[in-house]
């Protein structure tokens, strides 16, 4: 009986791990903004979005375990070397200096901060705000100040509680009902369109990039190597249940916020308006100071861990100069603002996100054809043509460039499911069976 509560306790704890890596405040923003754009097809589209920002870093990280890799270098080596560095290089750069962590101080200012200022202050503020966000995050990394411990304590069961208090409020004093017209990309095809809206939380990537950190997590706990993928999975499965219990929610207020507020620009403003309609000026005041701590320390971990992995990938250039790299780039990322940054980063993960979804599955399948470098390489193969024609439909330019609209409408007319987001799909299974065609031919001779 004790070694059963020893095991559950043991699983509940690897669980608060897991979800701890999953959800972070960035997350916030998203599935409100969904609820926003969806209207009344608020479950179609909820149910897409949990499916990406849930269910496929559950697989990434079990894709890891299972396959014994050291990281997603080793995920990806099948393919090949060049390839496999490109992968390493582009999700790093994504959730690295690109997207992931110049969103983190644009998030904490768009929500916490940006709503106490002017608007002509606005520009200023988020330069200075970022400054001193990046320049603290950068000392406090090559100083390798531990407050992750600290936060985890204090910090993390304030902002959950706090969370909890707004999504309860928001239910006992609805600010609207859930009947609201959805944007035209939500009218049709709801689910493809979450799935998409999923791809933001970057979730997938970063798993597949630091899913081995998990891993080496439950190594230290005295897990024997033959029972890890078994405890990941149950742990797991406890932390995107709770994870999308909590998004599910987070969607479902975005739609009822449409009863007191237009559709925002990005989720950020959506949110700093539902918290000043609850808990008025000192809830602002309170968000922005617990939202900016909870993000510093996400920033931390993601400037130790671009800096570390592309040293080992790039070893002619050494650590510090990676970590003053990703927070210079940083800076001048987050200070395009916080909707650009989202708006261009779509396009980005349009591309990389059918990568990652492909190499999940081809190493979640890959005991049926033995690893063959042959079907793997197919499946790419087959995959990258229409991944950079969604891609460059996705662009926030392509309306306003003739040449753009012209191929993007061709794209969406000739290549199925490619309107809804989807058109590596069908390529992406022709692929694999061709490759696992060809292995089956392999072993005949």
């Amino acid at each position: 009986m004790d070694q059963k509560k020893q095991e559950r306790r043991q699983t509940l704890l690897i669980a608060s791990l897991i979800f701890g890596m999953f959800f972070g405040a960035g997350n916030l923003i998203f599935p409100i903004h969904l609820g926003q754009m969806a209207g009344d097809h608020w479950l179609l589209a909820a149910i897409g979005f949990i499916l990406s920002g849930t269910l496929v870093p559950y697989l990434a990280m079990l894709a890891i375990s299972s396959t014994n890799s050291d990281g997603l270098y080793d995920i990806a080596r099948p393919v090949s070397h060049w390839f496999a560095l490109f992968i390493v290089a582009a999700f790093h750069l994504v959730i690295g200096p690109f997207f992931a962590t110049p969103r983190l101080p644009a998030t904490a200012f768009a929500t916490g901060v940006a709503p106490l200022l002017p608007v002509k202050y606005q520009s200023l503020g988020m330069l200075i705000y970022s400054a001193i966000f990046f320049g603290v995050a950068y000392l406090l990394t090559i100083k390798k100040a531990d407050i992750t411990a600290w936060v985890g304590k204090y910090l993390n069961p304030i902002f959950l509680f706090g969370l909890a208090a707004l999504l309860i409020a928001s239910f006992v004093l609805p600010m609207g009902n859930l009947q609201h017209t959805p944007l035209p990309a939500y009218q049709v095809g709801g689910i493809f369109q979450g799935f998409m809206e999923g791809y933001n939380t970057m979730d997938g990537l970063a798993l597949l990039s630091f899913g081995i950190t998990i891993v080496y997590a439950l190594r230290g706990l005295g897990i024997k190597p033959q029972l890890i993928s078994k405890k990941l999975a149950q742990a797991g499965a406890l932390s995107i249940i709770a994870e999308a219990v909590i998004y599910f929610a987070l969607i479902l207020m975005g739609t009822m916020s449409l009863g007191l507020f237009k559709i925002s620009d990005n989720g950020g403003i959506a949110l700093a308006q539902i918290i000043n309609h609850y808990a008025g000026r000192f809830g602002v005041i309170f968000t922005a100071v617990l939202i900016t701590l909870a993000v510093l320390t996400t920033a931390m971990g993601l400037f130790q861990s671009f800096a570390q992995d592309m040293e080992v990938a790039f070893p002619k250039i050494a650590y510090r100069y990676w970590l003053a790299f990703i927070a210079i780039a940083s800076f001048v990322v987050a200070n395009f603002g916080l909707t650009n940054i989202i708006a261009w980063a779509v396009p980005v993960l349009m591309l990389l996100y059918p990568y990652a979804l492909v190499l999940i599955l081809l190493s979640l399948t890959k005991r049926w054809f033995n690893g063959a470098p042959i079907v793997y390489r197919w499946t790419i193969t087959l995959v990258t043509l229409p991944a950079l024609a969604d891609m460059i439909a996705a662009l926030p330019i392509v309306s306003s460039v003739a040449s753009l609209t012209q191929f993007a409408d061709w794209y969406h007319d000739t290549i199925p499911l490619s309107a809804l987001g989807f058109g590596w799909l069908l390529p992406a299974i022709v692929g694999a069976g061709i490759g696992y065609g060809l292995y089956l031919l392999s072993l005949k001779h």
